[in-house]
């Protein structure tokens, strides 16, 4: 299987994205867009993503070149599991970072604006973090503590314990797709196998339990449990190892190409970006040839 993932990757790098897919995926790697800053709102950014994939040459050809250099390995391989990145794709969040930065920080002293914020926050994300392999160590304290200091010049830990736990609350989030618990439900009738695969701290399982999501899951692979962030192949591979299944039987679902799709494919998996490939789980569910 090893020889194999390395055949994909090297097809990968002459067709899809030359200079991109070599990038060190079994180490340290460079942050992707930070999660608290896309345009979460499936429906524009995919009419912006489309037009781009294409003048970068991904479609139509590259895609069809991927699709068939997967049926000379692996065949006519049906779907049996779907796994799902969590910030982006499965739950957004529910007011913009900088917001809630500036409306709890208010009392703590906070005074910089939210875009003032965002842009310090966007530069502090940035930035290497030297001060362990993993950004999410545990429960990710260390981290976000840094980033929450860096983008608001406040380093009371009150005021940073108020905003993490904040974002461990159903408050904070809200899913991308109303219909998802719906999907998730026929799928699993059919036989599908559901995870979650994410960089996250420890506090994903307690949020997915607030928002009464965690029991669509089979599975749920936190990369701070892991001990490996995407795109590293790492965790796609363990989650499938939890699942029973080859990473050739299941497919990737998530908001960042080079975190969610080419750490996927990497990893084996096939892989479809949201918000471009598919824009909802009832078109996920369509696509492996379930009905919703």
């Amino acid at each position: 299987m090893a020889t194999t993932r390395t055949g994909l990757r090297r097809f990968l790098n002459r067709t899809l994205c030359p200079g991109f897919i070599g990038s060190n995926f079994n180490g340290s790697t460079r942050p992707a867009a930070p999660p608290f800053c896309r345009d979460f709102s499936s429906s524009s950014s995919a009419a912006a993503v489309a037009p781009r994939r294409e003048a970068m040459g991904f479609d139509p050809v590259g895609v069809k070149e991927y699709l068939d250099y997967r049926r000379s390995l692996y065949g006519e391989i049906t779907h049996k599991a779907v796994l799902v990145d969590a910030a982006g794709t499965l739950l957004a969040p529910s007011q913009p970072m900088a917001q809630i930065y500036r409306e709890i920080g208010e009392k703590y002293g906070v005074q910089y604006s939210e875009t003032e914020i965002l842009n310090r926050y966007r530069r502090a994300y940035a930035q290497p973090w030297g001060k362990s392999r993993l950004r999410y160590v545990n429960d990710g304290r260390p981290f976000w503590q840094y980033i929450v200091s860096s983008s608001t010049g406040c380093s009371d830990s009150q005021y940073f314990e108020e905003v993490y736990s904040y974002y461990t609350t159903n408050k904070a989030w809200h899913l991308c797709d109303p219909e998802a618990g719906k999907v998730f439900e026929a799928l699993r009738k059919a036989g599908v196998k559901l995870a979650v695969v994410s960089n996250f701290d420890t506090r994903l399982r307690p949020l997915l339990r607030a928002l009464n999501c965690e029991h669509w899951f089979d599975v749920v692979a936190v990369s701070a449990e892991v001990e490996a962030e995407k795109p590293n192949p790492t965790i796609f591979v363990k989650a499938c190892e939890q699942l029973g299944i080859k990473p050739e039987e299941a497919v990737h679902v998530g908001d960042d190409r080079r975190n969610d799709v080419w750490g996927a494919r990497d990893a084996g998996c096939d892989a479809w970006l949201w918000g471009s490939d598919v824009h909802s789980f009832k078109e996920v569910a369509q696509r492996i040839g379930v009905q919703v």
